[in-house]
């Protein structure tokens, strides 16, 4: 059957697109969207961590079976699923403001992301191969900058008018991308299994089965996974305590406020623009090493910076200097990303690259929905910085991870030479 005339969009430019609507629409829902569910939802701290659980909860329950349905039959169709659950999620807590149904958002938001992790990057693999996938992605992650710069500009003008507007405005957005990608996104690299032949479960079962064997033969795939699980435990404490801290902080008066949506939204715009320039410079100066087979040596710098940041943020009591600390660790996590994730792609096949992206992405969920409440308690027993200190050494094997894929490295290119046809 021949594909429609009218779905004939190239596929890195549809995969910039794609990146771009999701930064500046993300941008637009979450700029103030804490500002939104203290004074418009009035929710209390208890339900504010709530709602940040649920969302992890839904991404760690969801994120396999929907891996599963991209390697069996459409990453196409799965992301098109997935852009338009999140935008029903935006809309629906923009335009109801209590309690249960920003939870009832916070499950579409991440039964819809699910739907869209590991699709996107195993989809624009298969259409365009892995030779060409690191510098597309490390491209896409500059373009996605520069549009959640926009999306924060945005948001602060439109929340000047309304609160709920830009999170309804952004939801609406994402459903009008799911339609323009229904139309135009092609897919013609992928096979699914004919409905002949298709046994559902078992199937579904056998791609779970084979996705995990990956995982557990591969190092890199393996150590990725492991990672993915320690920043994790890191990132939901600081994610939803550097704010806290912040807030302790009293803001210098700017065209004559000081209220914190104003300097929140300029806070995010400044490190969305540093970290811009940061993969700008990065990619211009050492392309070698970004495109790297084994970008090994640049993650585990990164890493170690990310270390840096959280710990110098925690301890840090001036407030520009503790904005420089976070600022710090937002350019290394940003920077490594796109490297990451061409390096994991580059160790996965085709037919469960979906799977084993997910399952990386589950790993973080993990972690975050484990690590987040014991440190949140250990904020209120011995204090927000013992908390932010301990965030910040949980992430310190991080660097000795990468650094030993070294060895490995080295072992199979020794293999490799006995054995032409032995996978990294």
């Amino acid at each position: 059957m021949s594909r429609p005339a009218f779905r004939s969009a190239d596929p890195v430019r549809t995969y910039y697109a794609y990146n771009a609507a999701w930064a500046f629409f993300g941008a637009l829902t979450t700029t103030l969207s804490m500002v939104y569910y203290v004074r418009e939802a009035g929710l209390d701290p208890l339900q504010m961590v709530l709602v940040g659980t649920t969302l992890e909860l839904a991404c760690f329950l969801f994120e396999i079976p929907t891996g599963i349905v991209a390697d069996l039959y459409s990453r196409r169709l799965s992301i098109i699923i997935g852009v338009a659950l999140i935008g029903v999620g935006y809309v629906l807590q923009g335009l109801v403001p209590a309690f249960l149904a920003i939870l009832a958002a916070q499950v579409l938001w991440g039964l819809g992301y699910t739907f869209t992790s590991g699709a996107d990057q195993a989809w624009i693999t298969d259409e365009i191969g892995t030779d060409r996938v690191g510098s597309v992605m490390v491209r896409s992650q500059q373009v996605s900058l520069a549009a959640t710069i926009a999306g924060i500009v945005s948001a602060g003008a439109l929340g000047l008018i309304s609160l709920p507007l830009p999170l309804v405005l952004s939801g609406a957005g994402m459903i009008l991308v799911a339609l323009v990608l229904a139309a135009f996104m092609r897919e013609e690299n992928f096979h699914r299994t004919p409905a002949a032949e298709r046994e559902t479960f078992r199937e579904m079962a056998d791609t779970f089965k084979h996705g995990l064997s990956v995982a557990r033969r591969r190092p890199v795939v393996r150590t990725l996974v492991l990672i993915s699980l320690i920043a994790g435990l890191s990132s939901e404490a600081f994610d939803r305590l550097w704010s806290v801290k912040i807030l302790n902080f009293t803001f210098p008066t700017v065209f004559g406020t000081s209220d914190p949506a104003f300097w929140f939204a300029v806070l995010a715009l400044v490190g969305t623009l540093l970290s811009l320039i940061s993969s700008l410079g990065l990619n211009k100066l050492t392309p070698a090493r970004v495109g790297a087979s084994h970008p090994n040596g640049v993650l585990a710098l990164l890493s170690l910076l990310q270390v840096v940041g959280v710990v110098a943020f925690a301890l840090l009591d001036h407030l520009w200097l503790a904005l420089a600390a976070m600022w710090l660790r937002t350019i290394a996590d940003t920077l490594a990303w796109p490297i990451e994730s061409a390096w994991l792609n580059r160790h996965v096949d085709s037919r469960s690259r979906a799977t084993v992206i997910s399952m990386v992405s589950q790993a973080n969920a993990i972690g975050q929905v484990a690590g987040g409440p014991p440190l949140g308690a250990l904020a209120g027993r011995s204090g927000l910085r013992a908390a932010l200190v301990t965030s910040g050494l949980i992430l310190t094997p991080i660097p000795a991870l990468y650094l030993r894929l070294r060895e490995v490295r080295r072992t199979e290119e020794a293999d490799s030479q006995h054995s032409p046809t032995t996978l990294p």
